[in-house]
């Protein structure tokens, strides 16, 4: 909880009590001499970078999904290298790459929750970075989600369009692939201590 905490923190104030960014510095000086935290400037926020990404991977997804449906949907599946990679449309009921088909309703929940999540980190979002990340997890999250909502069988039920299918592993689609290198990316920037507000966190 506390690391949730420190992470989304709370939305900043502009010119809270008339403060001076350089007299704040101070305050962060002092908290780097202790080993907490390395103080860094937080330049421009990056909340069009978030958009801008996110926007560019929901339409890679959608455009991807409503191509797959209108030409390989019903098709013999295409072979893309051999037998190591192959289009193939299926539809997904669970979550990403087809595990737990029987929770459609409650995947349904969580992608509005991290969308929500996402949300409210943009307001102190400084770090480049963590920008693209966001935004990554930000689109494949909308990508399935607009399939949970649109299609068969019914809202918030919808099953997802997969249609990448690596020899020996779950068939996925873009939006998956968003997800898991947002996913990979957020956790190599919390290794290196890297918060969204662009400060460099030393546990």
């Amino acid at each position: 909880m506390a690391e949730a905490e420190r992470i989304i923190g709370t939305p900043d104030i502009p010119d809270a009590a008339g403060a001076d960014p350089e007299q704040s510095d101070g305050g962060n000086g002092a908290a780097a001499e202790r080993g907490d935290v390395a103080a860094r400037p937080r330049g421009k926020r990056r909340i069009a970078v978030l958009f801008g990404v996110a926007a560019l991977a929901y339409a890679l997804d959608l455009v991807s999904k409503m191509i797959v449906v209108a030409r390989l949907e019903h098709h013999e599946p295409i072979e893309i290298i051999g037998d190591w990679l192959k289009f193939e449309a299926i539809r997904n009921a669970g979550a990403a790459f087809g595990f737990g088909e029987a929770f459609t309703i409650i995947f349904t929940v969580i992608a509005t929750i991290v969308i929500v999540v996402i949300a409210r980190l943009a307001r102190k979002l400084y770090s480049l970075p963590w920008a693209i990340a966001l935004g990554l997890l930000l689109g494949g999250a909308l990508g399935n989600l607009t399939d949970r909502i649109f299609r068969a069988p019914g809202v918030f039920e919808g099953a997802v369009v997969d249609f990448i299918a690596p020899k020996g592993f779950a068939v996925f689609n873009l939006a998956d692939s968003a997800i898991v290198c947002g996913g990979i990316l957020i956790v190599l920037l919390s290794f290196r201590g890297l918060d969204p507000d662009g400060t460099v966190h030393k546990g």
